[in-house]
């Protein structure tokens, strides 16, 4: 069981990150195999049916130049298309037109199979005939195997190979393959990026600056759909969650329509947080959720957990920050019909814990009865900070607890580059709560977000001891009352 989850990590790593690598998969199931003594039998079929299909994994090691872009391109950091062009020598066959169709279905082992490129060609010196374009990966040597051959003469069509000059274009070759014959090399190639409605984001190193806008053009050149292109130029901000980013192609439009899990939402890119990599992890907290539950959003965003919460059916309280999210988050209520579902707060974290939060579990943890299924959750989805709002929890409210079912859940988000970081997040937690959650947690690895940094949620019930301070026992006389409200008071600037 370690070897298979520490495998399955390592491929997240190696194949999920948001820069492509030049990995390979072949060199991705050796270092599998190194690190797990030997390759599983749920492995192997994987192995067969994933890994040695990607045309990758075979073109260059047979003809490396075949599918490569003119080497004159080499260093061009002004998108020049035309000087791209290329013309290889490759096998084909010359067929009469009406039984091209057959001769591709009986010959399909061994036609050419490469997206974007044609495999039937017009012959300019005989209408009547077309070249059928074989793979030169599979007839290396320019002649047909005995039974592709044997096929051919039940369709009355010569064996014979001959070599035709197949002109590719920039049109031809894929993103990886241009900026791989663009950049110095032996560089990585960043092809991969985070889609944001018509958005392209990029995360360049700083060797691929100078080719920055080359890299935006290819991109949005090869992506359906993509009109701008952008690279984050420093880290998110840590009060607001979003960053400063360069427009590298297309319009400087930045306010986009994105869907997740059947929900719409809509937001200016460059003001509010958006990753579209946490979408699995939005739907796995609110499938937790049944209606009439009572969600509390600590740092709401745009709305991607407390939108799709409302049309579950709870009654949602969500806050941010940042202006231009809280803006957002309203018009994406609107927009889902959940507006009156959704009471909606622009405070710092700590002041809506402490006021909103503390005011409803104040209020309705009292009346929770028994048999009542009504769960509390509190999401805290701010990596970098959250697990220091925990201690906003210590002693925030008076009275006696609640039942146990009735205490709420805290789903809190953090990073860790530790080698253990289930623990590492629980202990940091452990640490502001002031009490441990040895058997009263649970953590969710969410994603890889960079080498040995991960992202984790944490999820527990408060504690009682935590989560309540008990009345002072006789405040039925002024001088116990003025004490225990002074205590209170000096406690509370402590904690803050």
């Amino acid at each position: 069981l370690w070897r298979l989850g520490y495998c399955a990590r390592l491929l997240k790593t190696n194949h999920f990150g948001t820069a492509a690598s030049n990995t390979s998969f072949p060199a991705v199931w050796m270092l599998l195999a190194q690190h797990s003594g030997r390759i599983p039998g749920v492995f192997v079929v994987v192995k067969k049916n994933t890994f040695f299909t990607m045309p990758e994994t075979v073109e260059d090691k047979t003809n490396p130049e075949l599918y490569l872009p003119h080497p004159g391109v080499r260093g061009m950091t002004l998108l020049n298309r035309e000087a791209f062009k290329r013309t290889v020598v490759v096998p084909a066959l010359k067929v009469k037109k009406e039984i091209v169709h057959s001769v591709l279905k009986s010959l399909k082992q061994s036609v050419l199979q490469r997206p974007g490129l044609k495999r039937v060609m017009e012959d300019p010196e005989d209408e009547d005939s077309r070249f059928v374009i074989l793979d030169p990966h599979k007839v290396p040597e320019f002649s047909l195997g005995e039974s592709e051959q044997q096929v051919l003469r039940q369709l009355s069509v010569h064996p014979e190979v001959s070599r035709y000059h197949l002109e590719l274009t920039y049109e031809n070759f894929k993103s990886e393959e241009i900026l791989r014959a663009v950049l110095p090399e032996g560089q990585e190639v960043t092809s991969g990026f985070s889609r944001v409605g018509h958005i392209a984001h990029l995360n360049l190193r700083d060797h691929q600056l100078p080719y920055r806008h080359l890299i935006g053009q290819v991109i949005m050149d090869k992506n359906p759909g993509i009109t701008c292109v952008v690279n984050k130029t420093n880290i998110i901000d840590s009060t607001y969650r979003n960053f400063e980013m360069e427009v590298l192609a297309g319009e400087n439009n930045l306010v986009t329509k994105v869907k997740e899990n059947n929900i719409a939402y809509e937001l200016d890119f460059s003001k509010v947080y958006w990753n579209p990599r946490l979408s699995t992890e939005h739907g796995r907290i609110v499938e937790q959720l049944r209606a009439g539950d009572v969600l509390f959003d600590v740092f709401a965003g745009i709305g991607p957990f407390a939108i799709p919460a409302a049309k579950r059916k709870c009654r949602v309280f969500a806050n941010d920050l940042n202006p231009e999210s809280y803006t957002w988050l309203l018009h994406n209520c609107k927009l889902n019909k959940v507006d009156t579902k959704v009471k909606v707060f622009n405070m710092d974290g700590r002041d809506f814990l402490r006021g909103p939060v503390r005011e409803e579990l104040s209020k309705e943890l009292p009346l929770l009865k028994e048999e009542q299924k009504t769960a509390f959750h509190i999401v805290m989805n701010l990596p970098a900070l959250a697990v220091e709002f925990l201690d906003v929890f210590r002693h925030l409210l008076v009275g006696e607890p609640c039942s146990p079912a009735g205490l709420p859940t805290v789903h809190c988000y953090g990073f860790s580059k530790h080698s253990n970081p289930a623990r590492d997040i629980q202990e940091r937690a452990e640490a502001t709560l002031g009490t441990s959650l040895a058997g009263r947690c649970s953590t969710f690895l969410v994603r890889n977000v960079a080498p040995n940094k991960e992202m984790l949620c944490l999820s527990f019930q408060i504690p009682a001891d935590v989560l309540y301070k008990r009345p002072c026992p006789d405040e039925a006389k002024p001088a116990s009352k003025r004490l225990c409200t002074s205590q209170d008071s000096l406690e509370e600037k402590v904690l803050s």
